[in-house]
């Protein structure tokens, strides 16, 4: 892969030797790259003790923001939920080829590092990092499977839901408004299913390298932010409370399991390594600052999700996938439908 800055100037390139791997270092920010390239050397260290996991080249870029990225995956079929739009604010991101999974190029992104307060903490760069580089040691038949499967969602307020929240009348259509839900869901779908094995099994090859401490660390900050997150949500409750008053439930539902349900991907690897301590301290610390501020269902929808992550075996097929991904699915609709959206989905196997 070649990614090319235009307008910058690169303010570092290096090359470093970690046992078999080679590790170049491009950089366009002014300062703060060797603590970058330290921890770096630590995780790629960690993981060639294992050679199953060992890599052979890693670029490692560490850039103001995103934006030559972007414009490099601008034509890409494959992206992350939400797409450019959803890839743009993530800290950092690892792009790998399947063809050859022992070659990465690692992209930090300064601008939002800073912004979620990782940029100088070492242990949540440690475990970031560890995760990132796990993506491509992670790969195996489930995942293979995840990719070949497709969600064609088309969901449906009820009449009575419409006309008792007055959507009709406080939206120019009723399409306008079922857009931005459908919108909203997808992004929820296939991050919470189709995505869900690869962040799965990432923090379980992470966990099982010896990284746990510094995932803990990373997600305690996540339960943290959390917490305080649920502040700025009175206010949007009040908002919607006032403009449409029968659909606020549904809406701050949606927004609920958008903004939190991603939480039962970090406690479920360490159920599933074995680590209980660190899974009940976050989900003490999530239930006792978050759960209680949220919509009713959001909490028990968690736990579902949580327990359904549990089960993820690395050697499914497609089909086999695809049957425990509707179960996934309809943990997700069960809040959605008590709350007036009839969130109607197909699944499908794509050939090949």
């Amino acid at each position: 892969m070649t990614v090319k800055s235009k307008g910058r100037l690169l303010k570092h390139f290096s090359l470093h030797r970690i046992a078999n791997t080679e590790l170049r270092v491009v950089s366009d920010v002014e300062s703060g790259v060797i603590p970058f390239i330290e921890v770096e050397e630590e995780v790629i260290g960690k993981y060639a003790r294992n050679p199953q996991w060992q890599q052979g080249i890693v670029t490692l870029f560490i850039l103001k923001d995103l934006q030559p990225l972007l414009k490099h995956l601008s034509r890409a079929e494959a992206l992350p939920p939400g797409g450019l739009a959803g890839l743009e604010p993530r800290p950092i991101v690892n792009v790998y080829d399947l063809k050859n999974p022992r070659a990465c190029h690692v992209f930090i992104n300064q601008k939002a590092m800073e912004k979620e307060g990782y940029w100088g903490d070492r242990e949540a760069v440690k475990g970031l990092l560890a995760h990132e580089h796990a993506h491509p040691l992670a790969e195996c038949e489930t995942t293979r499977s995840s990719r070949k499967l497709r969600v064609d969602l088309s969901p449906s307020l009820r009449a009575e839901a419409l006309k008792a929240g007055g959507i009709e009348a406080r939206f120019e259509e009723a399409k306008g408004w079922q857009d931005r839900i459908n919108g909203l869901l997808r992004v929820l779908v296939e991050k919470l299913c189709l995505y869900a094995p690869r962040e799965i099994f990432a923090n379980d090859v992470a966990i099982q390298s010896d990284f746990t401490a510094s995932l803990f660390h990373l997600d305690k900050k996540e339960m943290l932010k959390a917490g305080e997150g649920v502040r700025s949500r009175r206010i949007l409750e009040r908002k919607l409370q006032e403009e449409v008053p029968s659909a606020a439930s549904l809406l701050l539902t949606i927004g609920d399991m958008k903004g939190y349900l991603d939480l039962a991907l970090e406690t479920a690897s360490f159920y599933r390594q074995g680590k209980r301590a660190e899974a009940k301290e976050l989900e003490e610390m999530l239930f006792v600052k978050v759960m209680p501020h949220l919509e009713p269902g959001v909490a028990e929808t968690y736990e579902g999700l949580r327990d359904g992550y549990l089960r993820f075996s690395t050697q499914a097929s497609p089909q086999e996938l695809a049957e425990f991904e509707r179960s996934l699915l309809d943990i997700l609709a069960e809040p959605l439908r008590k709350r007036g959206l009839e969130p109607r989905y197909k699944l499908r196997v794509i050939p090949g």
